[in-house]
């Protein structure tokens, strides 16, 4: 492929970094890479900061796969309120997502899954698709090659049920009573990550109704023998965690027949107020999509109309996750980003020379002071004593700020120069408390509660689908390392801890795994800034093998890519995929963070920034390259290639360190926590 260029020179792109992006533009790289990377970063910048809303944020689509659209258009069947014009415009997109071999994927590249291929079926026989269509044969004919309908997950088979095309009593019983578990009982409601606790809740409704809907059509087609469409699955043995909780779970079957009526009937209703109580202002469960549909399914089933205000307004909060593109199709986001896009895109233009006092950094501190929560959450449960002061990382989601934001925001409110000062201050200091305050026992960080490592969850024979609880990772770890080493405690005891276990985290070829962005790339990229700002010197041990793993990945064109397949076989594909922009800035950010600035991989991965920026200072990336569960759930964060890109190269022109260096900081080696 070779390249068009901006009216300076021309270049052919390399292979691999022509798949990474259709339309790209090249740099005049002969006059010098750090005249490139100027450049670069000076188109970037005017580029971030024309999509900035009027209100002060940053916000990029969130794209993940199909079964969004499809269990939107599931649930407006259940409901009733299926249109014609959201089923067509559903239709549009799940058909361009169809692989030529007539699945779908979860992620960019990526093979055919089973469940999501099932769930996109259904989905196109509801906009009308009949199943003898080309289209449709190729899929049906690949679901069942892969064991049909009966090899799918739990929640694609719950989806089934409530149109009874598949049984309910060949499901995982989940009973209601579970909510009235106290916190030291295993397998209590705060046992799970807060994305599967909001879940799980309502789920428990669900499953105690069996509600069942006329099915508009049958799905024999979906069988490997629609005669026997419920086989028995085997049991493990007995002696196994599997057998263990597969005989739990058929004691909970036999529990359903003899469960007191008046016990199930209040744990019901006390499950309901749970989920009413936990509504956000805007209507939804969480800021993400699947609670909110749960949720909605859950609270109708109990008799709440769909005129009822908390109805209202969950259906309202839901059409606020669909995306429309031009060519009609209808995409729907699992949940919106704004306050991590906000913060990440502040910290980017800071870092690319950007006046400290820039209206709109000004107006982006603004917006970024207005959403901090001051209000406990479910994270109290196992912090009671601890004041509120987190950010979360959508619109609206008070019940559940995070670590990871709340560190990225006050790292990147340090980063203006604010008219109110005070007020900075004193959100600031809110920040780092609570944070500290989340800190769990082994001295690193969740992502949104302490402590969150029971080992129960994730065996459930209900929890066959992504992560279930939320332990600590080195990526949040280290972005809170980060935020304190600015903050003026890195030497504060909590710190070192933090840091200690980052540096036991190591993999042993010198990366770090991880958790909310892919994978090995993003880890490492994210441990060696904060080890570096903490006070870790280039020549550390940990650093210099970390420096040389990034090196021994960087691809043949200069960028930096890993496929999400490292999750499953870290041998074959840790570190490795095609070039993108935001794991290329990832890995520069680490290699700029360990002094690596005049070595020849910084200078290739800059110069391959350069050239696959387009005219416009924006680059192209589909692949996926964030996280929410690894390997099951992925991410493409539409502003990943266009923040991190500047934040590399910003560091990579601008001489001095940025962080920290606002007129504003001051040392809060005073902070207090729990």
């Amino acid at each position: 492929m070779t390249a068009t260029t901006d009216g300076s020179t021309g270049a052919t792109l390399p292979p691999r970094a022509a798949a990474a992006s259709e339309t790209v533009i090249t740099t005049p790289v002969a006059a010098g890479v750090q005249e490139a990377a100027a450049r670069a970063v000076r188109r970037a910048t005017d580029f971030l900061l024309s999509i900035q809303d009027d209100q002060g944020w940053w916000k990029g689509d969130l794209e993940t796969n199909v079964t969004m659209d499809a269990e939107d258009l599931l649930l407006r069947q259940f409901l009733g309120i299926r249109d014609e014009a959201t089923t067509e415009a559903a239709g549009l997109f799940i058909r361009g997502e169809q692989r030529e071999d007539g699945t779908w994927a979860t992620f960019h590249g990526g093979p055919g899954e089973l469940s999501t291929t099932i769930e996109a079926y259904v989905a196109l026989r509801l906009a009308g698709d009949a199943p003898e269509a080309p289209h449709m044969a190729k899929a049906s004919a690949w679901i069942r090659a892969q064991g049909g309908i009966a090899a799918a997950r739990v929640f694609t088979r719950i989806w089934l049920a409530l149109f009874g095309w598949w049984k309910w009593e060949d499901l995982p019983e989940l009973p209601p009573e579970l909510i009235y578990f106290p916190t030291w009982v295993p397998l209590n409601i705060y046992d799970f990550g807060c994305w599967a606790r909001q879940t799980i809740v309502p789920l428990t409704i669900v499953s105690a109704k069996r509600p069942v809907r006329p099915a508009p059509f049958a799905l024999d087609e979906l069988h490997t023998d629609p005669g026997r469409p419920n086989p028995p699955r085997p049991f493990a043995p007995a002696a196994s965690w599997e057998g263990a909780f597969q005989r739990l779970d058929k004691a909970l079957h036999a529990f359903r027949r003899v469960a007191p009526k008046r016990l199930r009937r209040a744990a019901v209703n006390t499950a309901a107020r749970w989920i009413i109580e936990r509504q956000e202002n805007d209507g939804c469960w969480g800021g993400i999509q699947p609670p909110a549909v749960y949720s909605i399914i859950a609270l109708h089933l109990l008799g709440y109309d769909l005129q009822h205000p908390v109805m209202r307004a969950g259906l309202e909060s839901l059409d606020r996750f669909a995306i429309w593109r031009e060519d009609g199709a209808r995409m729907i986001e699992a949940c919106q980003s704004p306050v991590w896009d906000t913060c990440l895109a502040t910290i980017a233009l800071a870092d690319a020379g950007l006046p400290a006092d820039h209206p709109q950094l000004v107006k982006a501190a603004d917006w970024m002071l207005g959403e901090q929560i001051v209000r406990p959450g479910d994270w109290s449960v196992r912090r009671p004593g601890l004041p509120p002061g987190g950010w979360a990382f959508e619109f609206h989601n008070d019940n559940y700020p995070d670590i990871d934001d709340t560190a990225e925001v006050v790292l990147a409110l340090r980063r203006v120069r604010h008219h109110d000062p005070e007020r900075v201050e004193k959100a600031i200091g809110r920040g780092v408390r609570w944070n500290l305050g989340m800190q769990s026992k082994n001295g690193a960080w969740g992502a949104f509660d302490a402590d969150n490592t029971s080992p129960f969850p994730n065996r459930l024979p209900f929890c066959d689908f992504g992560e279930v609880i939320d332990p600590p990772s080195a990526d949040v770890t280290a972005h809170v390392v980060e935020m304190l080493a600015a903050e003026g405690l890195s030497h504060d005891p909590r710190t070192r801890r933090g840091i200690q276990w980052l540096l036991a985290e190591q993999e042993p070829d010198g990366s770090w795994f991880g958790r909310w962005g892919v994978n090995y790339v993003y880890g490492t990229g994210s441990v060696v800034p904060a080890l570096t700002a903490a006070g870790l010197p280039g020549s550390h041990p940990a650093i210099r093998r970390a420096v040389a793993w990034l090196e021994s990945v960087q691809n043949d064109d200069g960028g930096w890519g890993e496929d999400l397949r490292s999750y499953r076989d870290v041998k074959e594909w840790s570190g490795k995929g095609a070039s993108t922009a935001s794991q290329t800035a990832w890995a520069l950010m680490a290699l700029l963070a360990a002094g690596e600035k005049e070595s020849k991989a910084v200078e290739r991965g800059v110069e391959w920034l350069a050239v696959t920026q387009r005219e416009d200072g924006s680059w192209d990336e589909p692949y996926f390259t964030g996280t929410g569960f690894p390997w099951d759930f992925s991410i493409n964060y539409h502003l990943y290639r266009q923040v991190f890109p500047l934040t590399a190269l910003g560091r990579y022109v601008n001489p001095e360190p940025v962080a920290g260096t606002s007129p504003a900081r001051r040392p809060r080696a005073e902070a207090k926590g729990g």
